[in-house]
């Protein structure tokens, strides 16, 4: 009986630290890695490529997120929105965030290890870079484009793990998603303006108001649109990845119907639904461009 208990509060406690860093949101980034895969190996790459791919796009992500809970804890209690946060309200213990911190750590320089020496190589900078985000809105109201760089670094990580090397298919596809990213999480900050100014953190929206930082956000998505549309183009895709692109761009407009400056009250709606299909789109129009190609 007392094994059981234990299985099930081991469970349990998974279950709410996966909760803490929002894991299901790794659908956001995780295929845009395999798009720089497909992509690099012209295909489906082999099932031994595609697991390190996703223990390595896993792990990255769990530290990231894990590191920004912890460091951000004082923050996220003082905040109405983030004070129900597992870390904060005693459900997790910091001694525990650490050790899944390190775990995941140690599960994404196996999975860059057996994957491409580049991409081993790489690792260490590619970690720091996701961790060292959590420190920007202390200091630069850019932040959400070091949060873009970040995860905006997936699919050209997806081409390493398969060409060990960089071209241009794959930079032209991380700008798209850095600024995708970087023009989504302005939108997410409007709903802390007041509590960022009041705690010195920095913002776009804190420090150019709602209405320019929307404006900013229009900027960027438009940028990052251009991008993945060239990128079609680099790669010579067909005619379903520039169909899926023009779903992509009503997605982008039906965001700004769904938020406004004046309405952040489906905010949820908007990153959650759109942004994943945004993410999903991309990768399954690549895919199917790919696999009928010729």
């Amino acid at each position: 009986m007392t094994q059981k208990n234990e299985a099930k509060g081991f469970v349990q406690k998974t279950k709410i630290l996966l909760d803490m860093i929002k894991f299901e949101h790794t659908v956001f980034a995780l295929p845009f890695a395999y798009v720089g895969a497909f992509l690099a190996a012209r295909g489906v790459p082999d099932w031994k490529t595609n697991f390190w791919i996703l223990a390595a796009m896993a792990g990255a992500r769990t530290v990231a997120m894990g590191v920004n809970r912890i460091v951000d804890f004082h923050f996220d209690a003082a905040n109405p929105r983030t004070s129900s946060r597992p870390l904060v309200s005693g459900l997790v213990k910091r001694t525990e965030a650490w050790i899944m911190v390190i775990v995941a750590a140690l599960v994404y320089f196996v999975a860059c290890w057996n994957l491409t020496p580049l991409a081993f190589k790489l690792s260490p900078f590619i970690l720091f870079v996701l961790v060292f985000y959590s420190y920007t809105k202390r200091f630069t109201p850019l932040c959400h484009l070091f949060l873009g760089f970040g995860i905006g670094l997936t699919p050209t990580a997806g081409w390493i793990a398969i060409q060990n090397s960089v071209g241009i298919v794959p930079i032209l596809l991380s700008t798209g998603v850095m600024f995708w990213i970087a023009g989504f999480d302005i939108l997410y900050a409007c709903q802390d303006v007041e509590f960022d100014r009041a705690h010195n953190l920095h913002s776009i929206p804190a420090w150019l108001g709602v209405e320019r930082a929307f404006k900013v956000s229009s900027i960027f998505h438009v940028i990052a649109f251009i991008s993945f549309m060239a990128a079609g183009f680099a790669a010579r895709l067909n005619w379903i990845y520039f169909l899926g692109m023009a779903v992509v761009f009503v997605l982008l407009l039906l965001q700004r119907r769904v938020i406004t400056p004046r309405d952040l009250s489906r905010m949820n709606l908007a990153f959650f639904r759109l942004n994943a299909a945004i993410s999903l789109i991309l990768f399954s129009t690549t895919a199917i461009s790919i696999l009928t190609a010729g």
